[in-house]
């Protein structure tokens, strides 16, 4: 009995594998698979370049920005020098800061993080000689902004690092300037001079001395220089840079866990040439901030700034409330040609039960054409000769808002 139980088991295992399917689950790549049930982490998307909202020059005291965080309605940061103070200001008027000098040290304060309890200075930079033994990271009280704060420390060295001799500048793959903090670990992502890759590594968040676990690499084919966290849709976004001095931010977001490049690794190209960028922090997931420090080479000047940039577009179909159904099999028969589309459309739908919508979206998540659909309406003409060349995806969406078909275009 015992072996025949056994191979039942068997038996529905193996038919729950075959009924799972994995591959492209996100309706804005171009290999979107809207028959995969399980992201594995193996979308591609278009090459996107987007321009700030706005743009504005900081007080020369912010020279040299390096990490930034969202804190009690305004923006918190501090400098990457020798500079000792963290400074707290409104987004349109920086000129009107105030700052708080903290008892530690700078040897190189990269990124700044915090939960609810606390901020955390990163003491992560290492890119003089690749050799840095007092790697840290300050956990100060939030009260830090109106009394004296009360500061641990956590020391750590990186688990793949054995090498401590002498670097030349600029050329270590153990640098780090950016960093998040989750409910019970912190998360490095190094900026690899050498292999213009990152590294994931998981610190534990107590004070004390620690290892910094490795725990996988992406190829980002740039130097990340920042990252934030926005819990409630578990997304991370780096910001980063070419060698050309190309920024550029990272959306990571339907992972399992904290496998952050298992999921959706998208990555957005800013239109600030020559903007060094360093900072990036959110309000509420969709809505980023982010800072350059000045930079200077022959006859161009760039001054520091900080910038809002508003992601929606990319984000908005993560966010929904139906993502749950957007990345799952049509549940209705959908028949649309011609595909790839000219000047009119023709959707055949096998039954219309319901009242509802066919939306269209591009590649940026945003919405381009929605028609409605009656209870007399199998068949539909939809006029498409303003939509421009490009991938489409195309929702059969009821009344009440759920998702009832779904499919990819070519125009």
């Amino acid at each position: 009995m015992k072996s025949f139980t056994t191979f039942i088991i068997l038996i529905q295992c193996v038919r729950i594998s075959f009924a799972q399917l994995s591959g492209c689950t996100d309706p804005l790549a171009t290999n979107f698979n809207p028959n995969a049930t399980i992201n594995n982490g193996t979308c591609v998307y278009s090459s996107q370049t987007v321009l700030p909202d706005t743009s504005i020059t900081l007080p020369d005291v912010f020279n040299e920005t390096s990490g930034l965080i969202f804190y009690d309605q305004k923006l918190v940061m501090h400098n990457d020098d020798t500079d000792k103070h963290l400074y707290q200001f409104a987004f349109l008027t920086p000129e009107n800061y105030a700052s708080i000098q903290l008892p530690f040290t700078n040897v190189d304060w990269e990124d700044i993080d915090q939960d609810d309890a606390y901020i955390y200075v990163g003491d992560i930079g290492n890119n003089v000689s690749g050799n840095r033994t007092n790697l840290r990271i300050y956990r100060v009280e939030k009260s830090i902004l109106s009394t004296t704060p009360v500061v641990d420390t956590i020391s750590f060295h990186y688990e793949l690092q054995t090498d401590y001799t002498n670097q030349t500048t600029n050329s270590t793959n153990f640098d780090c300037e950016a960093f998040i903090v989750t409910a019970d670990k912190i998360y490095l992502f190094t900026k690899e001079w050498g292999s213009k890759k990152t590294s994931l590594y998981e610190l534990d968040k107590t004070p004390g001395s620690h290892t910094a676990i490795y725990k996988g690499t992406w190829d980002c084919q740039g130097l990340i220089t920042g990252a934030t966290y926005y819990s409630d849709k578990k997304l991370v976004v780096l910001s980063g840079y070419s060698v050309l001095l190309q920024p550029f931010v990272v959306l990571l977001y339907d992972y399992q866990n904290t496998d952050f490049f298992n999921g959706n690794k998208r990555k957005i190209n800013l239109n600030l040439p020559y903007h060094q960028i360093e900072g990036i922090t959110t309000e509420n997931g969709l809505s980023y901030y982010l800072t350059n420090e000045k930079f200077v080479q022959g006859t161009v000047t760039i001054p520091a700034k900080v910038h809002s940039l508003n992601l929606e577009p990319f984000l908005s179909l993560y966010f929904s409330e139906n993502q749950a159904s957007l990345t799952s099999p049509a549940h209705a028969s959908l028949k649309l040609y011609p595909n790839p589309i000219t000047d009119e459309l023709t959707i055949q739908l096998s039954s219309t039960n319901q009242e509802g919508s066919i939306e269209l979206y591009n590649q940026l998540g945003e919405l381009v054409l929605i028609h409605s659909i009656t209870n007399e309406d199998p068949i539909i003409r939809v006029a498409t000769n303003n939509l421009s060349k490009g991938i489409y995806t195309i929702f059969i969406r009821t009344n009440d808002g759920s998702i009832v078909a779904q499919e990819q275009l070519v125009k």
